[in-house]
C-alpha cells in the first residue's frame, strides 16, 4: 500500500499519453475499452479537445465481447470508420481489460492494415503505466513508420525554409528536431512556440516539433535535421530510433532560463564532433559520433544540501534545476514520480513511488516548486511555489500558464 494515493491524484495514464502525442498528426487513435479511458482523457488530460478536432475513438468494448474474445467486431468497426474518414494512420491503444484478456493487438493492426491499405500499428499500453511511457512509445512508432532518409520524403502542403548550408553529414546546418513536446508537459501551444523562438535567437532552426503544432509531413523530414533535442523524457525513445536509423545525435534538455546557454553549447559540441568524425572516415556509421547522449543539465550540479525541491518530469525539472542553480547559486534537487527516468537524474535527485514516499522526502524541504495539488502533502514550514503540470492537475490551472511564462524563474 506504500504506492497508493489518498490525497494527491495520480499522473495521466499511458493511454492518454498516446492520444496526446498523436493528436495533431491526422491519424485515427482507437482505445480498446468500454468507455472510461476516453472520458478521463477528454475531460481531464486533453486541453485541445474543445478547440481542435482529432480522430480519437473508443471501441465501446462490452462484457460479452471481452469474455468471448470477439475481435471481429473491433476490427470491422475500425475498418468501416477508416474507409469513411481516410486517416493517415491507425493507432491501437490497449486498456486494462484487453490486457487481462491477452488481446493480440499487433495481429489486429496487421489485419487492419492489410485490409484497408492504411498504415496501422499497436502501442502496448494497458492503463497501468504513466503518460511518459505511452506518449514515448507512440512517437517512437511514428519515427519507425514515417520518417524517411534525407531527401526521400515528400511534403504535402507544408511550409519549409530553404537552407543552402549543408554539413558534411548531408544535413542542413544548425537544424534540430524538438522531441517530446506535448501539452501534458508544456501546456498551451505558446510554450512550444516560445522554445522555438529561443532556439532561433541562438542560431538554431527547428525542423519539426514532436508532436505539437506540427504535421506528419514535417515529421517525416526529421532525418534532415543535424541534431535532435529531447526536451522531455517522452522524446527519448524517438531520439534513440532516429539515431539508430539515421545516425542523428541527440542532446537532452529543455531551453529554460540561463541553462539555455549550456544547452546550446552541448548542441554545438555534439554536431561538431559528428561532422569531424564524418570527415575523418569514408565508411558509413550509425554511431552519430556519440556513444552516450549529452545531458548538459547534469553538468556542474551543486552537491551541497538542497535548499529548493522541484517535483515533476525528469528532463524539464532537471533543466529548471540547472537554470536555478546557475542563476541563484542555490542547490536544487528533483523528485521524479514518473517511470521514464533512467539516466536522467542527478545523484542528489530521487525517484518517488507513491504518495507516502513523496511526503517523506518533502519533510525537510525548505522551498518547494510543484503543481498546486502537491501542496496538501507539503510541510507547513516550507515555502511553496506553484508550477502547474497538465499531466497532474489537468485543466484546473490552465489559465495560469501565461502568468508562469512571464516569471523569469520559470521562463521557457
Amino acid at each position: 500500500m506504500r504506492q497508493s494515493y489518498r490525497i494527491i491524484p495520480v499522473y495521466t495514464a499511458d493511454v492518454s499519453g498516446v492520444c496526446s502525442a498523436l493528436y495533431e498528426l491526422g491519424g485515427m487513435v482507437v482505445m480498446h475499452d468500454p468507455s472510461g479511458c476516453n472520458s478521463t482523457y477528454n475531460t481531464h488530460d486533453e486541453i485541445r479537445w474543445y478547440e481542435q478536432d482529432s480522430l480519437i475513438y473508443i471501441s465501446g468494448l462490452t462484457e460479452i465481447d471481452a469474455v468471448m474474445g470477439n475481435d471481429a467486431k473491433f476490427i470491422r468497426d475500425i475498418e468501416e470508420t477508416a474507409r469513411e474518414l481516410q486517416p493517415k494512420f491507425i493507432a491501437l491503444a490497449g486498456s486494462p481489460i484487453p490486457f487481462m484478456n491477452g488481446t493480440d493487438f499487433p495481429a489486429i493492426a496487421q489485419v487492419i492494415e492489410t485490409e484497408t491499405g492504411i498504415p496501422a500499428f499497436a502501442i502496448p499500453t494497458n492503463g497501468m503505466h504513466d503518460y511518459t511511457y505511452g506518449a514515448g512509445l507512440a512517437l517512437a512508432k511514428i519515427a519507425e513508420r514515417f520518417v524517411q532518409p534525407s531527401g526521400a520524403a515528400k511534403v504535402t502542403g507544408a511550409t519549409r525554409t530553404d537552407i543552402s548550408d549543408v554539413t558534411s553529414t548531408g544535413r542542413s546546418s544548425h537544424t534540430l528536431n524538438l522531441l517530446g513536446v506535448t501539452p501534458l508537459d508544456f501546456g498551451p501551444q505558446q510554450n512550444a512556440d516560445c522554445m522555438k523562438q529561443i532556439l532561433a535567437k541562438h542560431g538554431w532552426q527547428v525542423t519539426s516539433i514532436w508532436a505539437m503544432g506540427d504535421s506528419l509531413e514535417n515529421l517525416s523530414h526529421a532525418a534532415e535535421a543535424e541534431v535532435n533535442l529531447v526536451v522531455s523524457s517522452v522524446g527519448l525513445e524517438t531520439a534513440k530510433i532516429l539515431k539508430e536509423k539515421f545516425g542523428t545525435p541527440y542532446v537532452i534538455g529543455t531551453p529554460v532560463g540561463d541553462f539555455t546557454e549550456d544547452l546550446v553549447m552541448a548542441l554545438e559540441q555534439v554536431t561538431n564532433n559528428t561532422n569531424k568524425k564524418k570527415k575523418s572516415s569514408e565508411e558509413e556509421s550509425t554511431s552519430g559520433g556519440q556513444d552516450e547522449p549529452e545531458i548538459p543539465y547534469l553538468w556542474n550540479r551543486l552537491s551541497t544540501s538542497p535548499e529548493i525541491t522541484l517535483i515533476g518530469e525528469a528532463v524539464t525539472m532537471g533543466s529548471l534545476a540547472a537554470a536555478i542553480e546557475k542563476k541563484y547559486e542555490k542547490a536544487v534537487r528533483v523528485l521524479c514520480p514518473l517511470e521514464t527516468n533512467a539516466g536522467l537524474l542527478a545523484p542528489a535527485d530521487h525517484i518517488t513511488k507513491g504518495e507516502e514516499e513523496a511526503e517523506n522526502y518533502l519533510k525537510d524541504a525548505k522551498i518547494i516548486v510543484a503543481d498546486p495539488l502537491y501542496r496538501p502533502i507539503c510541510p507547513s514550514h516550507s515555502q511553496f511555489y506553484d508550477l502547474p503540470h497538465i499531466a497532474f492537475s489537468g485543466r484546473i490551472y490552465l489559465k495560469r500558464y501565461k502568468d508562469i511564462l512571464t516569471n523569469t524563474t520559470y521562463l521557457l
